[in-house]
């Protein structure tokens, strides 16, 4: 195994020790600007330090063979380590050896025991040897972030899926050895309150200030519907075709749906869909494959509409879907059907349309629903979307709480 640490600037690289302590928040993504799990870090650990505090973050690179940029986000300082693994042996490993590699890192930066104040951990990496050496060379607490509880059901062999047991082996850690969490959904939250933890919600974040106006053209030349994502296990992509298929041929003609994120080929791979099904309807579906970050976001603002349709019990109710923040905050209003807490921020007729269930049936009639909408009535919903992104989901709006919950 060859690995080299690369300490990515930050404002206050090399001003010393900090005048306070602040919290290090640990992880193994394409931070700051991967997948929904990075950008649940990067929220978090701009709304964890309390006011004129810098956030440290220390982010292993995934060894798959992206190279990490040199970014600089507002608020964070961050540690970049990198593992060039040449087999499943040396990666496991490195894995094995991270929380001391995270310690090597931080000491080579210049930091010290007394400037962190307490270790947040994402759930996948809650690891006896993990807590046991922060906690003995920081001398400090660990809370764990709990964004899903998944559901042996999802998986295809069940309980002999390695990657399940890993995760309900994690929580169960965190059950016994951690006395607080960050959970992002209330029923994920009573799931650890019940076994004596102190918990406080905190839903996916954005930053509202990276989306800009909706660009949507008219609703009343054509719909526009949008699933950004990769279906797998989760949402329930085969619904959302059904529903269109079953909409006489004079609204399927009314409607386009835009799938980014996954290939036609991968949707009918990895996903439910019916093949058949898509066959009736190609002509107004656009598979885009792996699009860029930047390119969901401008999409998300062409949109009328992005469709989520998800079972209502087991990992739908304990998860929360972080799309819906991101669409609403570009002002593209949700077609969905209410799981998790959705019902708390996702009104009918106002910030979207929320379906009777997860049916091919009440997908058809939220899309004629939105079919007869005018163009006024659905700027209402854009702009009530974006309001409520600001207020309910925006870092800003949830520091005082993180912060105080974590300090």
């Amino acid at each position: 195994m060859r690995a080299e640490t690369t300490v990515v600037r930050g404002a206050d690289r090399h001003a010393g020790a900090p005048a306070r302590p602040r919290p290090l928040l640990v992880g193994a993504y394409r931070f700051p600007h991967g997948d929904a799990t990075s950008n649940r870090l990067l929220q978090l650990a701009r709304s964890a330090a309390p006011a004129d505090t810098r956030t440290l973050v220390v982010n292993d690179w995934p060894p798959d063979g992206s190279v990490p940029g040199d970014p600089v986000v507002d608020g964070i300082d961050l540690i970049t380590l990198r593992t060039r693994g040449r087999n499943h042996l040396t990666r496991a490993l490195a894995r094995l050896a991270r929380p001391a590699r995270v310690l090597r890192a931080m000491r080579r930066a210049g930091l010290r025991r007394g400037d962190i104040s307490v270790v947040c951990l994402p759930m996948a990496m809650m690891t006896l040897q993990t807590w046991l050496l922060f906690r003995l060379v920081l001398r400090c607490p660990v809370v764990v972030d709990a964004s899903e509880r998944h559901d042996s059901r999802q998986f295809r062999r069940g309980w002999l899926t390695p990657y399940f047991v890993r995760h309900r082996w994690s929580t169960f850690l965190a059950t016994r050895l951690v006395g607080r969490a960050t959970a992002v959904s209330t029923r994920l939250a009573d799931h650890f309150v019940s076994r004596g933890l102190s918990v406080v919600v905190v839903p996916p974040q954005v930053d509202c200030k990276e989306f800009g106006e909706s660009k949507a053209p008219p609703i009343s030349d054509g719909l526009r519907l949008l699933y950004a994502g990769t279906p797998g296990r989760k949402d329930m992509l085969d619904v959302v075709l059904r529903g269109l298929a079953q909409l006489p041929a004079a609204q399927q003609e009314r409607v386009s749906v835009t799938i980014a994120g996954i290939t036609r080929d991968d949707a009918t791979a990895l996903s439910d869909l019916d093949v058949s099904v898509l066959d009736r309807i190609a002509a107004r579906v656009t598979f885009l494959g792996r699009v860029p970050r930047e390119r969901v976001h401008a999409l998300l603002g062409e949109s009328h509409f992005s469709v989520l349709v998800r079972p209502t019990g087991g990992y739908a109710a304990y998860g929360f879907p972080s799309k819906v923040p991101e669409s609403l905050a570009a002002g593209c209003p949700v077609l969905l059907n209410h799981t998790s807490d959705l019902a708390r921020y996702v009104r009918d007729g106002v910030e979207g349309i929320v379906l009777d269930g997860y049916r091919a049936e009440d997908v058809r009639r939220g899309i004629e629903r939105a079919l007869r909408l005018g163009d006024d009535d659905w700027w209402r919903m854009s702009a009530a979307g974006r309001a409520r992104a600001r207020e309910s989901f925006d870092h800003r709006a949830w520091r005082s709480v993180v912060s105080e919950f974590l300090g």
